[in-house]
């Protein structure tokens, strides 16, 4: 499974090493790790003056690998696991650097290498992984409000163009059949021809059309019928519950009488939107009423 994209963003990518940076600079005045402490023998201000060069060369460690995963995910999906192993690595890197310059200043002559890389491992692995969770989950957090806005958005944009009846044509374009858009249910495919699913007089009923789905989702383009399965078009606006099954995803209609429809992997992400979509113009319906 691939990672979110907002977290190969470019702007992403910047904040991330401007955090990282600030956050590890504060780390090391604050804490005083890497045996900072005698590295110069000076006021906390100067101190602070002084490691901020030394911090800025190591987090050179985490731009150069941003740069590289930006570049290397254009051409080729991270997954999870690759991004865990990016960033131990970085890790590696960054805490190789500490120790080298820890065991080159002269009052840390003679200190054991081993112990150092451990306590640098330490160290560098809080000074990137607190700054990489929080942004992990504050991108995700920020990438939700900006769809949920954009959902928002377009929901009321539809609500305000909804026809009344919805009209259905044939291969011929001869109107067949007109239905309330509040009284369809969902289109099945059928090779050349099609079923509407339609309650009337409390009753489902269908009705034959020959025509083919993919002409009819075009035509139902600004309606709440959309496409989720190579051979259903469903009304969303009578879609009540989405339901996973193991690996298969269904919607239930808000009747009792109608069937569940089956949702198709390539089809999931665009249905769960506009599940959305539907739950906020229902919402809106409600209000205004």
């Amino acid at each position: 499974m691939k990672i979110p994209d907002h977290i190969l963003k470019k702007v992403n990518i910047v904040r991330l090493v401007i955090f990282t940076a600030a956050f590890a600079l504060l780390f090391i005045n604050i804490y005083k790790p890497f045996g900072s402490k005698t590295w110069y023998n000076v006021s906390d201000f100067k101190f602070f003056l002084f490691s901020a060069p030394i911090i800025l060369t190591g987090v050179l460690v985490v731009v150069i690998s941003r740069i590289i995963m930006y570049y290397y995910s254009r051409r080729h999906n991270i997954s999870y696991v690759t991004y865990l192993f990016w960033v131990f690595f970085e890790i590696l890197f960054m805490s190789l650097f500490y120790t080298i310059f820890t065991l080159s200043l002269e009052a840390n002559q003679g200190k054991d290498v081993i112990l150092t890389f451990k306590s640098s491992m330490v160290n560098t692995s809080l000074v990137l992984l607190l700054p990489y969770i929080t942004l992990w989950f504050y991108f995700g957090w920020e990438e939700s409000k900006k769809r949920l806005s954009i959902i928002e958005d377009q929901s009321n944009d539809e609500l305000e163009n909804i026809p009344d009846n919805i009209l259905f044509t044939d291969d011929k374009r001869t109107l067949r059949l007109s239905v309330r858009h509040t009284d369809l249910l969902y289109i099945e495919s059928d090779d050349n021809y099609v079923t509407i699913h339609y309650l009337a007089g409390g009753k489902i009923k269908n009705f034959l059309l020959r025509n083919t789905l993919k002409k009819l989702e075009e035509e139902l383009m600004g309606t709440p019928v959309t496409r989720c399965h190579r051979s259903y078009l469903v009304n969303f606006s009578r879609v009540k519950v989405m339901r996973r099954e193991r690996e298969n995803v269904y919607l239930e209609l808000d009747t009792e009488m109608s069937v569940d429809i089956p949702v198709s992997k390539s089809y999931r992400e665009k249905v769960a939107e506009r599940f959305m979509n539907q739950s906020f113009r229902n919402k809106r319906v409600y209000r205004n009423f």
